[in-house]
Protein backbone atom coordinates (compact mmCIF):
# COMPACT_ATOMS: atom_id res chain seq x y z
CA UNK A 1 0.00 0.00 0.00
CA UNK A 2 1.70 3.33 -0.82
CA UNK A 3 1.65 6.76 0.85
CA UNK A 4 -1.83 7.20 -0.98
CA UNK A 5 -3.44 4.21 0.80
CA UNK A 6 -5.13 1.58 -0.82
CA UNK A 7 -7.09 2.56 -4.34
CA UNK A 8 -9.86 -0.02 -5.93
CA UNK A 9 -11.04 0.80 -9.20
CA UNK A 10 -14.25 -0.08 -9.64
CA UNK A 11 -15.52 -0.16 -13.84
CA UNK A 12 -18.95 -0.32 -14.00
CA UNK A 13 -20.09 -2.32 -17.42
CA UNK A 14 -23.51 -3.86 -15.98
CA UNK A 15 -25.93 -1.79 -18.50
CA UNK A 16 -27.88 -2.91 -21.37
CA UNK A 17 -26.75 0.34 -23.49
CA UNK A 18 -30.75 -0.12 -24.95
CA UNK A 19 -30.04 3.90 -26.46
CA UNK A 20 -27.95 2.71 -28.52
CA UNK A 21 -29.83 -0.74 -29.15
CA UNK A 22 -28.64 -4.28 -30.62
CA UNK A 23 -25.74 -6.25 -28.48
CA UNK A 24 -25.19 -3.97 -24.64
CA UNK A 25 -22.64 -1.42 -25.77
CA UNK A 26 -20.11 -2.36 -23.40
CA UNK A 27 -19.65 -5.84 -25.48
CA UNK A 28 -19.19 -4.08 -28.67
CA UNK A 29 -15.54 -4.37 -30.17
CA UNK A 30 -13.76 -0.62 -30.27
CA UNK A 31 -10.87 -1.02 -32.52
CA UNK A 32 -9.39 -4.24 -31.25
CA UNK A 33 -11.19 -5.43 -28.11
CA UNK A 34 -14.70 -4.49 -26.32
CA UNK A 35 -15.49 -1.12 -24.96
CA UNK A 36 -15.42 -1.94 -21.54
CA UNK A 37 -11.42 -3.48 -21.88
CA UNK A 38 -10.42 0.46 -22.66
CA UNK A 39 -11.39 1.34 -19.12
CA UNK A 40 -9.62 -1.84 -17.75
CA UNK A 41 -6.44 -0.97 -20.10
CA UNK A 42 -6.42 2.48 -18.00
CA UNK A 43 -6.52 0.44 -14.84
CA UNK A 44 -4.12 -1.85 -15.79
CA UNK A 45 -1.64 1.20 -16.66
CA UNK A 46 -2.50 2.92 -13.08
CA UNK A 47 -1.90 -0.36 -11.39
CA UNK A 48 1.63 -0.61 -13.37
CA UNK A 49 2.20 3.36 -11.96
CA UNK A 50 1.57 2.21 -8.74
CA UNK A 51 -1.59 4.47 -7.69
CA UNK A 52 -4.41 1.41 -7.57
CA UNK A 53 -4.22 -2.23 -6.28
CA UNK A 54 -7.02 -3.55 -7.71
CA UNK A 55 -9.89 -3.39 -10.51
CA UNK A 56 -13.24 -4.40 -9.77
CA UNK A 57 -15.82 -5.06 -12.81
CA UNK A 58 -19.60 -4.84 -12.76
CA UNK A 59 -20.77 -6.97 -15.55
CA UNK A 60 -24.65 -8.04 -16.63
CA UNK A 61 -25.89 -11.09 -14.95
CA UNK A 62 -25.60 -13.75 -16.59
CA UNK A 63 -22.42 -12.77 -18.63
CA UNK A 64 -19.66 -15.22 -18.41
CA UNK A 65 -16.71 -13.94 -17.36
CA UNK A 66 -14.19 -17.32 -16.80
CA UNK A 67 -12.30 -16.30 -19.97
CA UNK A 68 -11.31 -12.54 -18.75
CA UNK A 69 -9.86 -13.73 -15.34
CA UNK A 70 -6.42 -14.02 -16.52
CA UNK A 71 -5.95 -11.06 -18.64
CA UNK A 72 -4.83 -8.65 -16.43
CA UNK A 73 -1.75 -8.25 -14.61
CA UNK A 74 -3.84 -5.91 -11.83
CA UNK A 75 -5.49 -7.97 -9.48
CA UNK A 76 -9.05 -8.46 -10.63
CA UNK A 77 -12.28 -9.85 -9.52
CA UNK A 78 -16.15 -9.76 -10.98
CA UNK A 79 -19.35 -9.34 -9.53
CA UNK A 80 -22.64 -9.37 -11.14
CA UNK A 81 -25.36 -6.18 -11.76
CA UNK A 82 -28.02 -5.42 -10.04
CA UNK A 83 -31.36 -3.26 -11.04
CA UNK A 84 -30.17 -0.09 -10.62
CA UNK A 85 -27.04 1.94 -10.93
CA UNK A 86 -26.79 2.07 -7.43
CA UNK A 87 -27.44 -1.59 -6.80
CA UNK A 88 -24.55 -2.52 -9.09
CA UNK A 89 -22.03 -0.30 -7.68
CA UNK A 90 -22.79 -1.50 -3.84
CA UNK A 91 -21.91 -4.71 -5.22
CA UNK A 92 -18.76 -4.26 -6.70
CA UNK A 93 -18.10 -2.14 -3.18
CA UNK A 94 -18.91 -5.10 -1.49
CA UNK A 95 -16.31 -6.79 -3.42
CA UNK A 96 -13.69 -4.25 -3.30
CA UNK A 97 -10.67 -4.64 -0.17
CA UNK A 98 -8.50 -1.16 -0.28
CA UNK A 99 -9.36 2.30 1.59
CA UNK A 100 -10.52 3.87 -1.11
CA UNK A 101 -12.38 3.56 -4.38
CA UNK A 102 -12.41 5.31 -8.41
CA UNK A 103 -15.86 4.55 -9.59
CA UNK A 104 -16.28 4.99 -13.46
CA UNK A 105 -18.60 4.29 -16.72
CA UNK A 106 -17.59 1.16 -19.14
CA UNK A 107 -19.15 4.02 -21.33
CA UNK A 108 -16.64 5.81 -21.03
CA UNK A 109 -13.60 3.99 -23.04
CA UNK A 110 -10.77 7.27 -23.20
CA UNK A 111 -10.33 7.83 -19.31
CA UNK A 112 -6.90 9.05 -19.05
CA UNK A 113 -4.53 7.62 -15.99
CA UNK A 114 -3.68 11.22 -15.21
CA UNK A 115 -7.24 12.29 -14.65
CA UNK A 116 -7.60 9.54 -12.25
CA UNK A 117 -4.47 10.30 -10.95
CA UNK A 118 -5.27 13.78 -10.25
CA UNK A 119 -8.57 12.88 -8.41
CA UNK A 120 -6.69 10.17 -6.42
CA UNK A 121 -4.30 12.69 -5.03
CA UNK A 122 -6.74 14.94 -4.07
CA UNK A 123 -8.71 12.53 -2.32
CA UNK A 124 -5.62 10.58 -0.47
CA UNK A 125 -5.45 14.10 0.98
CA UNK A 126 -8.37 14.75 2.23
CA UNK A 127 -9.91 11.96 2.54
CA UNK A 128 -13.33 12.45 4.34
CA UNK A 129 -14.16 14.09 0.87
CA UNK A 130 -14.69 13.47 -2.48
CA UNK A 131 -13.74 13.85 -6.25
CA UNK A 132 -15.12 14.65 -9.30
CA UNK A 133 -14.12 15.54 -12.91
CA UNK A 134 -15.98 18.72 -14.51
CA UNK A 135 -16.53 20.49 -17.71
CA UNK A 136 -17.65 23.55 -18.43
CA UNK A 137 -20.67 23.31 -20.38
CA UNK A 138 -20.14 25.14 -23.68
CA UNK A 139 -23.69 25.62 -24.73
CA UNK A 140 -26.06 28.29 -23.66
CA UNK A 141 -28.43 26.32 -21.92
CA UNK A 142 -32.53 26.76 -21.44
CA UNK A 143 -35.14 25.63 -19.05
CA UNK A 144 -38.62 25.02 -21.01
CA UNK A 145 -41.54 24.99 -18.98
CA UNK A 146 -44.63 27.42 -19.86
CA UNK A 147 -42.03 29.37 -21.28
CA UNK A 148 -38.24 29.63 -22.42
CA UNK A 149 -35.81 30.62 -19.52
CA UNK A 150 -32.50 30.65 -19.70
CA UNK A 151 -30.02 29.15 -17.03
CA UNK A 152 -26.47 30.83 -16.30
CA UNK A 153 -24.20 28.86 -18.32
CA UNK A 154 -21.31 29.83 -16.26
CA UNK A 155 -22.67 28.08 -13.05
CA UNK A 156 -23.52 24.62 -15.22
CA UNK A 157 -20.99 21.82 -15.22
CA UNK A 158 -21.34 18.37 -16.98
CA UNK A 159 -20.71 15.71 -14.68
CA UNK A 160 -18.00 12.91 -15.87
CA UNK A 161 -16.29 10.07 -14.49
CA UNK A 162 -14.35 8.03 -12.50
CA UNK A 163 -15.67 9.26 -9.23
CA UNK A 164 -13.36 9.38 -5.97
CA UNK A 165 -14.35 8.58 -2.16
CA UNK A 166 -12.98 6.90 0.74
CA UNK A 167 -15.10 3.32 0.19
CA UNK A 168 -16.82 2.58 3.64
CA UNK A 169 -18.59 6.12 3.45
CA UNK A 170 -19.50 6.01 0.06
CA UNK A 171 -20.64 2.18 0.83
CA UNK A 172 -22.91 3.43 3.34
CA UNK A 173 -24.52 6.17 1.70
CA UNK A 174 -25.59 4.38 -1.23
CA UNK A 175 -26.44 1.48 1.05
CA UNK A 176 -29.15 3.59 3.12
CA UNK A 177 -30.39 5.73 0.27
CA UNK A 178 -33.75 5.42 -0.92
CA UNK A 179 -33.70 7.51 -3.96
CA UNK A 180 -32.03 6.98 -7.53
CA UNK A 181 -29.19 8.90 -8.72
CA UNK A 182 -27.54 8.95 -12.18
CA UNK A 183 -24.04 9.28 -10.52
CA UNK A 184 -22.75 9.07 -6.63
CA UNK A 185 -21.47 12.38 -6.40
CA UNK A 186 -25.28 13.46 -6.30
CA UNK A 187 -25.99 11.39 -2.74
CA UNK A 188 -22.28 11.83 -1.58
CA UNK A 189 -23.47 15.85 -1.32
CA UNK A 190 -26.84 14.94 -0.74
CA UNK A 191 -25.39 12.95 2.56
CA UNK A 192 -23.49 16.58 3.75
CA UNK A 193 -20.32 15.15 2.44
CA UNK A 194 -17.23 17.66 0.92
CA UNK A 195 -16.79 17.26 -2.92
CA UNK A 196 -13.71 18.64 -4.59
CA UNK A 197 -13.38 18.57 -8.79
CA UNK A 198 -10.66 18.75 -11.23
CA UNK A 199 -10.91 19.71 -14.75
CA UNK A 200 -11.98 16.78 -16.68
CA UNK A 201 -11.52 15.98 -20.55
CA UNK A 202 -13.50 16.41 -23.50
CA UNK A 203 -12.58 13.07 -25.01
CA UNK A 204 -13.65 11.42 -21.56
CA UNK A 205 -17.13 11.42 -23.20
CA UNK A 206 -20.08 8.90 -22.44
CA UNK A 207 -21.25 6.60 -25.72
CA UNK A 208 -24.62 6.76 -25.12
CA UNK A 209 -26.11 7.24 -28.88
CA UNK A 210 -25.40 6.20 -32.16
CA UNK A 211 -23.42 9.46 -32.99
CA UNK A 212 -21.71 8.46 -29.87
CA UNK A 213 -20.27 5.08 -31.39
CA UNK A 214 -19.56 6.78 -34.43
CA UNK A 215 -17.24 9.42 -32.49
CA UNK A 216 -15.56 7.10 -30.65
CA UNK A 217 -14.51 4.37 -33.57
CA UNK A 218 -13.53 7.55 -35.27
CA UNK A 219 -11.76 8.53 -32.35
CA UNK A 220 -9.89 5.22 -32.42
CA UNK A 221 -9.62 4.97 -36.28
CA UNK A 222 -7.48 8.30 -36.29
CA UNK A 223 -5.13 7.22 -33.20
CA UNK A 224 -4.04 4.01 -34.79
CA UNK A 225 -0.59 3.34 -35.84
CA UNK A 226 -0.04 0.25 -37.68
CA UNK A 227 3.80 -1.63 -38.52
CA UNK A 228 4.49 -5.24 -40.26
CA UNK A 229 8.08 -6.71 -39.51
CA UNK A 230 9.98 -9.75 -41.02
CA UNK A 231 11.42 -12.63 -39.50
CA UNK A 232 13.30 -15.02 -41.08
CA UNK A 233 15.91 -17.65 -39.65
CA UNK A 234 17.72 -21.59 -41.37
CA UNK A 235 18.83 -23.97 -39.52
CA UNK A 236 20.60 -27.15 -40.08
CA UNK A 237 19.12 -30.68 -40.00
CA UNK A 238 21.65 -32.96 -38.32
CA UNK A 239 21.00 -36.45 -36.77
CA UNK A 240 20.61 -36.37 -32.36
CA UNK A 241 18.70 -33.62 -32.23
CA UNK A 242 15.41 -33.11 -31.54
CA UNK A 243 12.94 -31.24 -33.94
CA UNK A 244 10.95 -28.67 -31.92
CA UNK A 245 8.80 -26.57 -34.27
CA UNK A 246 6.22 -23.92 -32.57
CA UNK A 247 6.67 -25.58 -29.15
CA UNK A 248 5.79 -28.80 -30.59
CA UNK A 249 8.13 -31.80 -30.50
CA UNK A 250 7.69 -33.44 -33.33
CA UNK A 251 9.02 -37.48 -34.00
CA UNK A 252 11.83 -37.24 -36.79
CA UNK A 253 15.58 -38.52 -37.06
CA UNK A 254 16.64 -35.43 -38.04
CA UNK A 255 16.47 -32.16 -35.78
CA UNK A 256 17.35 -28.83 -35.92
CA UNK A 257 21.04 -27.66 -34.70
CA UNK A 258 21.04 -24.43 -33.14
CA UNK A 259 22.33 -22.90 -29.78
CA UNK A 260 19.14 -23.00 -28.41
CA UNK A 261 16.73 -25.75 -28.91
CA UNK A 262 16.88 -24.10 -32.30
CA UNK A 263 12.92 -23.75 -32.55
CA UNK A 264 13.19 -22.14 -36.43
CA UNK A 265 9.44 -20.89 -36.19
CA UNK A 266 9.39 -19.52 -32.53
CA UNK A 267 12.67 -17.51 -33.81
CA UNK A 268 11.58 -16.37 -37.21
CA UNK A 269 7.94 -14.56 -35.84
CA UNK A 270 10.33 -13.08 -32.62
CA UNK A 271 12.46 -11.33 -35.07
CA UNK A 272 9.32 -10.30 -37.13
CA UNK A 273 7.45 -8.85 -33.74
CA UNK A 274 10.81 -7.40 -33.07
CA UNK A 275 11.68 -5.96 -36.40
CA UNK A 276 7.86 -4.67 -36.83
CA UNK A 277 8.31 -2.74 -32.87
CA UNK A 278 11.76 -1.13 -34.14
CA UNK A 279 13.35 -3.04 -31.67
CA UNK A 280 16.22 -5.25 -32.94
CA UNK A 281 16.95 -8.56 -33.48
CA UNK A 282 16.74 -11.36 -31.33
CA UNK A 283 20.22 -12.42 -32.10
CA UNK A 284 21.02 -8.71 -30.06
CA UNK A 285 18.10 -10.18 -27.68
CA UNK A 286 19.22 -13.34 -26.49
CA UNK A 287 22.92 -13.47 -28.35
CA UNK A 288 24.63 -17.29 -29.07
CA UNK A 289 27.78 -15.90 -27.04
CA UNK A 290 25.37 -16.13 -23.81
CA UNK A 291 25.50 -19.31 -21.87
CA UNK A 292 22.24 -18.44 -20.64
CA UNK A 293 20.56 -19.48 -23.74
CA UNK A 294 22.56 -22.79 -24.65
CA UNK A 295 19.84 -25.48 -25.05
CA UNK A 296 17.18 -22.28 -24.48
CA UNK A 297 13.74 -23.26 -24.76
CA UNK A 298 12.20 -20.96 -27.74
CA UNK A 299 9.01 -20.54 -26.46
CA UNK A 300 10.23 -18.78 -23.49
CA UNK A 301 12.24 -16.82 -25.64
CA UNK A 302 8.87 -15.89 -27.90
CA UNK A 303 7.44 -14.88 -24.65
CA UNK A 304 9.70 -12.53 -23.42
CA UNK A 305 9.68 -10.89 -26.85
CA UNK A 306 5.57 -10.64 -27.06
CA UNK A 307 6.05 -9.37 -23.66
CA UNK A 308 8.63 -6.56 -24.64
CA UNK A 309 6.19 -5.91 -27.86
CA UNK A 310 3.32 -5.38 -25.26
CA UNK A 311 5.06 -3.60 -23.04
CA UNK A 312 5.52 -0.81 -25.74
CA UNK A 313 1.72 -0.39 -26.19
CA UNK A 314 2.02 -2.96 -29.31
CA UNK A 315 -0.98 -5.15 -29.75
CA UNK A 316 -0.13 -8.14 -32.16
CA UNK A 317 -3.29 -8.72 -34.79
CA UNK A 318 -1.38 -11.12 -36.76
CA UNK A 319 1.23 -13.49 -37.35
CA UNK A 320 1.86 -15.19 -40.72
CA UNK A 321 4.48 -18.09 -40.73
CA UNK A 322 5.55 -20.09 -43.72
CA UNK A 323 7.79 -22.82 -43.03
CA UNK A 324 9.98 -24.62 -45.96
CA UNK A 325 10.66 -28.08 -44.96
CA UNK A 326 11.24 -31.75 -47.34
CA UNK A 327 11.70 -33.57 -44.31
CA UNK A 328 9.26 -35.38 -41.46
CA UNK A 329 5.89 -34.69 -43.34
CA UNK A 330 3.97 -32.31 -41.54
CA UNK A 331 0.60 -31.65 -42.75
CA UNK A 332 -1.11 -33.72 -39.91
CA UNK A 333 0.83 -32.05 -37.33
CA UNK A 334 0.34 -28.28 -38.47
CA UNK A 335 -2.99 -27.75 -36.09
CA UNK A 336 -1.08 -28.94 -33.02
CA UNK A 337 1.89 -26.78 -34.23
CA UNK A 338 -0.58 -23.28 -34.68
CA UNK A 339 -2.30 -24.31 -31.50
CA UNK A 340 1.10 -24.07 -29.40
CA UNK A 341 1.88 -21.17 -30.99
CA UNK A 342 -1.18 -19.30 -30.79
CA UNK A 343 -1.03 -19.70 -27.09
CA UNK A 344 1.75 -18.18 -26.39
CA UNK A 345 -0.04 -14.95 -27.30
CA UNK A 346 -2.56 -15.52 -24.56
CA UNK A 347 -1.69 -13.61 -21.67
CA UNK A 348 -0.01 -10.40 -23.66
CA UNK A 349 -1.87 -10.81 -26.58
CA UNK A 350 -5.35 -12.71 -26.71
CA UNK A 351 -6.62 -11.35 -29.57
CA UNK A 352 -3.79 -12.49 -32.59
CA UNK A 353 -4.56 -14.35 -34.95
CA UNK A 354 -1.83 -17.15 -36.21
CA UNK A 355 -1.69 -18.74 -39.25
CA UNK A 356 1.26 -21.74 -40.14
CA UNK A 357 1.78 -23.00 -43.70
CA UNK A 358 4.10 -25.83 -44.72
CA UNK A 359 5.72 -25.82 -48.21
CA UNK A 360 7.79 -28.76 -49.02
CA UNK A 361 11.28 -27.86 -50.56
CA UNK A 362 10.63 -30.51 -53.80
CA UNK A 363 14.00 -31.90 -53.74
CA UNK A 364 15.33 -28.47 -55.09
CA UNK A 365 18.13 -26.83 -53.27
CA UNK A 366 19.18 -27.40 -49.74
CA UNK A 367 16.18 -27.68 -48.60
CA UNK A 368 14.76 -30.28 -50.77
CA UNK A 369 17.73 -31.89 -49.96
CA UNK A 370 16.58 -32.31 -46.61
CA UNK A 371 19.90 -30.56 -45.42
CA UNK A 372 18.32 -27.78 -43.54
CA UNK A 373 15.08 -26.17 -43.42
CA UNK A 374 13.78 -22.28 -43.53
CA UNK A 375 11.25 -20.73 -42.07
CA UNK A 376 9.42 -17.33 -43.13
CA UNK A 377 7.36 -15.03 -40.66
CA UNK A 378 5.32 -11.41 -41.10
CA UNK A 379 3.89 -9.83 -37.86
CA UNK A 380 1.27 -7.43 -38.33
CA UNK A 381 1.06 -4.91 -34.91
CA UNK A 382 -1.01 -1.76 -33.87
CA UNK A 383 -1.25 0.54 -31.03
CA UNK A 384 -3.98 3.20 -30.36
CA UNK A 385 -2.83 6.41 -29.59
CA UNK A 386 -6.06 7.61 -26.73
Amino acid sequence: MSERGSWSFILVAAGTGSRVGGMPKQFRKLGPEPMWMWSANTAEELFLRGIIDELIVVFPRGYDFAETKDKFKVPARFTVGGHTRTESVLNALREARADFVMIHDAARPFVSAELCEELVQIVSSEPESGAIPLLESVDSLKIVDSNISALPRDKIFRTQTPQAFLRAPIAEILASSRVGATDEATLWTGAGKKLFHVRGSEKNFKITTDFDWMTANALVEAGRILRVGMGYDIHELVPGRKLILGGVELSSALGLLGHSDADIICHAVSDALLGAAGEGDIGTMFPASDARYKDADSTLLLKDVIELVASKGWRVVNVDVTLAAQIPKLGNRIGNITHSLKGLFTSNCPYAQVNIKVKSGEQIGSVGRAECMECYAVAHIEKYDQ
